[in-house]
Formats: structure tokens, C-alpha cells, sequence
């Protein structure tokens, strides 16, 4: 009766149930889900009353140890299993001839290594060689003496050994001429003569051969800012890694860059190479790990010293193919310098604010003072008074001291420039009556007048980042500009007479420059290298 009363649709839906309960019969899939049920509430009682007891680990077996950095553990950074940061910034190759050098791997080896064991070039350094002896035998400094020296001149002392000191202006009594100097260009002479005898007569000879000539020029109006161009066959890349260091070998007798990169490797650059002599480029790879300092001595051009963080000091000796090692330490080394006129006497910064004073013959430290709180990021002499030194650090000062009266517990500065943030350089001027400071902070100090009293501040965007080196302002070929790298991959020449900075900028910069060397013998000639190994030549029209 009821069936009668359901509709078509729900008749048809019965039967579909009808159909599957058979067909699910057939399959027998009720039994099966029963004996999955029981199985699985079997496994779970048997897991509960199952206990597994830990084995005992053998006594035999090392222990864990924990990681920790050289930081913490007190030891000094490790620069031979690591190549530092990788820079995400890289010039554009489309316009930047590249060197087909590659640098090789060289171990934080002690003792001294040939240049030919160290070398990475291509073609053959046997050019570089002959180059860099051909400049060191044609000195920069050529002196004549027209004053006929005597005896009753000498100021005589009776002990073993006595001190000449001669201040001699005017062409009359003594003849100087510097290969390239401006015709416009006065100067004025000290002639320093020190012999070790008996207090006896010394002829003219003996003075000539015994002095120590230096001549400071004074150039009047020798420099136009817009003749500065920037061509493209004087850029090149040096290095495969960031550039930190750069000078200009000190002779007129061509243009040479010797360079040093992050990576250990030190380039030089010949612009004068021809063709088919090679691209000018060298290669070699004497340290582990960055080049902190670069310096060459203009009477012994030869002789090339550079510094790394791997702790080493070694001398580049290309009249006997060798770097030689100098000096080592645990600790980094961040800065090297010497004092003009003495191309034995080293100072350098190790460590924690440390400054070392070593002589290369003796090759031992004979001083060593703590004279800031945090690393030396650059020291600088100043031409004029080879006692002033310069000194930058990361503790936010710049100082200036006198090394006769350093006192090794307490040392006192002559003066203190204080930053806000980080001092990355402080160079004197030419002429020695300037400095000029640069800091994190984005400022410029120059301090300037009577005992560098007057001080002016410029601001300057100085924030580089991790990828570029910090800007550093460096003197051009007088006391009237300075010269310092932008984020605009321009030079931001800043006058010291009204403080206004103007930009030089070319198209062909396809790099931000961020250090800086000015040819000492050619004025008008400025290189600026860039965090991608490249090198910018300026020169005049």
C-alpha cells in the first residue's frame, strides 16, 4: 500500500539502494573493514605495552662539538679558506676592456716568493721588469749644486758625528729642477746633510753625495678643472676583486699604476704599452687576503711595499724578482705609510689601534705606541715636517702627531678631530699646511691656517654600502682641490678656497670610482678605481 503511494523518483531510488547493498554483499567490503578495525585497535594496545629502553652510546664515540667563530674564540680571522663577501657590483663589460689574467690561489705562505711563482699574467712580465728598472734609474728629483760648500760652513762638532741643516731659498745659491713642474710653479728648498765621521773637513763632493734634497712646490694657478677629460682607452680592469688601494709609481718617465685588490692580488698597469707588447696589465698574488697599503718610495722606485689583512708585510724587490717577506703578525694589518725622503722607515697599524714603526734593514718593530681605541684606517706625513703624522681611525677621531714626543703609556696627540661616525682617511695637502679629513658621518673636515686652527666642514653623501669601498678624499697637485668619488659614478671635486664642489662626469663611467691616486710628476693625470677591478684615468685635453 505504501509502495503504491511513492512516486517515480523515489521508487527508482530504492531500487538503486537495493542494487549497491547487493553489490557491496558481493564484494564482501563489510568483513574486510571489520578485519582493519581489529587490526589496527590490536596494533595500538601492542604499542602501549611495548617500552624500548635507549641503548647506551659507547664511551669510545667523540663528543659534540659546538661551533664557534674565530671572533669568539679569541683568535685572529682566517683569510686563506675564504674569499670575503662576493659584490654584486660589476661594471658593464660592453665598455670596459677586460684583462684576460686570472688570479692564481696563493697560501698564506711565510718566507719570500719569486715573482714568477707569484705572477698571473698572460704574456710575459720581462717588460714590467725592464720598465720599472729603467724608471728607477732615471730618478724624478734631478739636483744641481751651483754653491760651492766649505768647511767654515760646517758647523763642526767635536763628538763622532754631526747634523747639517741648511735652508736655502733663491736660484743663486742652489739649483732644483723636477721633471714636469709647471713653469709657473715657485719653490723652496731644505737641504739635509748628515755624516758619520770624525768632525774632520768634507769637500763638496762628500755634501753632494750625502744630502738629502727636498723641494716643495708651490703651484700658482697650474690647474683648470674643465681640461680634465676621461677617454676610453685609459680605462681598463685591472683586478677580478674590489680595489682598495692605488698610487701612481713617482717617475715622469711614463704612467704606471700599481694596484691591490681584496682578494691578495697586486696589478700594474702600464698605459704607455703598445700593442703588440700586450694590454700593459700584470698580475701577480703575493698575500691571502686584502691589500690594506700601498707604497713606493720616489728615489727607490724598485722597491715596492705592500701590506694585507693577512697579517704580512712584503717588499716587491724587481731588481731581484722577489717579494720578500718583511714582517708578519697574528693580527691584521689595515694601513701602511712612510716618511718622505726615507724609503727604509715603515709605519704601519696592527691590530686594535696600533702603530708600528719598523726599519727595513733592521727587520724588527723599534717603536710600537697604542694610539687609538679602534683599527687605523690610514696614516699620512706631511711634506713639509716629517715628525707630523696623520692618523684616521674607526674610534670616530683623526689625529695629528709629533714622533718625537710620543709618549709610549700615554700618548697625546698635537691635535684631535673628532667625527660622529667612522674616520676612514686624513691626508695633508701638497704643500704640507693643510688636512683634509673624511668620515662616515657624510662629512668632510679641512682644517687649515696657523697650527691647522681653522676648521670647515662640507657634507658629502659618504654611505657606500657593503659593496663598495669607503670614499676617501685625497689632494690633487696643490692645496686648491680635493677629490672624492659619488654614488653618481662621478668625482666630486671640492675648492678649498669657497667650498663649493663641482662633478666631473663622463659617459663612459659606467662605475662608481671610490678611491683615488693623483700623479705626483703630472699634473692633471687623476685614477679613480671602482669595487669591479676597473681603472679611470683623467687627464687633460
Amino acid at each position: 500500500m505504501a509502495t503504491q503511494n511513492l512516486t517515480e523518483y523515489e521508487r527508482q531510488r530504492l531500487e538503486n539502494i537495493k542494487r549497491n547493498d547487493e553489490m557491496m554483499a558481493s564484494l564482501k567490503l563489510q568483513s574486510r573493514l571489520n578485519e582493519l578495525s581489529s587490526a589496527t585497535k590490536r596494533q595500538r594496545i601492542e604499542t602501549k605495552s611495548f617500552k624500548i629502553s635507549p641503548e647506551k652510546e659507547p664511551k669510545s664515540k667523540s663528543p659534540i662539538v659546538i661551533r664557534r667563530s674565530l671572533r669568539a674564540r679569541g683568535m685572529p680571522p682566517d683569510f686563506s679558506s675564504s674569499k670575503g663577501l662576493e659584490g654584486d657590483f660589476v661594471a658593464s663589460m660592453l665598455q670596459t676592456p677586460k684583462s684576460s689574467i686570472q688570479p692564481k690561489a696563493s697560501p698564506r705562505e711565510l718566507g719570500p716568493l719569486s715573482m714568477e711563482e707569484a705572477y698571473s699574467g698572460t704574456f710575459s712580465d720581462r717588460k714590467l721588469i725592464d720598465t720599472i728598472m729603467g724608471m728607477s734609474r732615471n730618478s724624478p728629483l734631478c739636483c744641481s749644486f751651483k754653491r760651492e760648500f766649505c768647511k767654515e760652513e760646517v758647523s763642526q762638532d767635536p763628538s763622532s758625528s754631526f747634523f747639517i741643516k741648511s735652508e736655502i731659498n733663491g736660484d743663486e745659491d742652489f739649483n732644483c729642477v723636477m721633471k714636469g713642474m709647471p713653469e709657473n710653479a715657485s719653490l723652496s728648498y731644505s737641504i739635509n746633510v748628515k755624516f758619520e765621521g770624525d768632525g774632520g773637513s768634507y769637500d763638496t763632493k762628500d755634501i753632494r753625495e750625502n744630502a738629502q734634497v727636498s723641494c716643495l712646490v708651490k703651484p700658482e694657478n697650474i690647474f683648470d678643472l674643465q681640461s680634465l677629460i676621461l677617454k676610453p682607452e685609459n680605462i681598463a680592469r685591472i683586478l677580478p676583486g674590489k680595489i682598495l688601494n692605488l698610487r701612481f709609481l713617482p717617475s715622469n718617465d711614463g704612467t704606471m699604476i700599481v694596484v691591490g685588490d681584496k682578494y691578495g692580488n697586486t696589478g700594474f698597469w702600464n698605459t704607455d704599452c703598445m700593442e703588440e707588447e700586450g694590454d700593459g696589465i700584470y698580475l701577480y698574488h703575493p698575500h691571502s687576503g686584502p691589500i690594506s697599503g700601498i707604497s713606493v718610495q720616489p728615489l727607490s722606485l724598485s722597491k715596492i711595499f705592500t701590506s694585507c689583512y693577512d697579517g704580512f708585510i712584503r717588499l716587491m724587490d724587481v731588481e731581484k724578482e722577489a717579494f720578500n717577506l718583511v714582517y708578519s703578525s697574528d693580527n691584521a694589518i689595515f694601513s701602511l705609510s712612510q716618511q718622505p725622503h726615507d724609503e727604509k722607515s715603515l709605519y704601519f697599524s696592527e691590530g686594535c689601534g696600533v702603530l708600528n714603526s719598523m726599519d727595513e734593514r733592521a727587520g724588527k718593530c723599534s717603536s710600537s705606541w697604542t694610539l687609538h681605541d679602534e683599527r687605523i684606517n690610514s696614516i699620512d706625513f706631511n711634506s713639509r715636517n716629517m715628525y707630523l703624522m696623520a692618523t684616521s681611525s674607526s674610534d670616530r677621531t683623526a689625529c695629528i702627531w709629533d714622533l718625537r714626543n710620543i709618549d709610549a703609556n700615554k700618548p697625546k696627540p698635537l691635535k684631535m678631530v673628532d667625527h660622529k661616525r667612522a674616520v676612514h682617511s686624513a691626508y695633508f695637502s701638497p704643500t704640507g699646511s693643510c688636512l683634509a679629513t673624511t668620515s662616515f658621518d657624510n662629512n668632510i673636515r679641512l682644517l687649515g691656517g696657523v697650527d691647522l686652527v681653522d676648521i670647515s666642514m662640507i657634507h658629502h653623501d659618504n654611505q657606500t654600502g657593503r659593496w663598495i669601498p669607503s670614499f676617501r678624499a685625497i689632494w690633487g697637485w696643490d692645496d686648491s682641490y680635493v677629490f672624492i668619488g659619488n654614488m653618481k659614478r662621478g668625482v666630486d671635486v671640492i675648492s678649498t678656497a669657497n667650498k663649493k664642489t663641482t662633478t666631473l662626469s663622463s659617459p663612459h663611467m659606467s662605475a662608481i670610482p671610490c678611491r683615488f691616486a693623483s700623479h705626483p710628476y703630472k699634473v692633471g693625470t687623476l685614477a679613480g678605481a671602482t669595487a669591479g677591478g676597473q681603472i679611470y684615468i683623467w687627464t687633460t685635453r
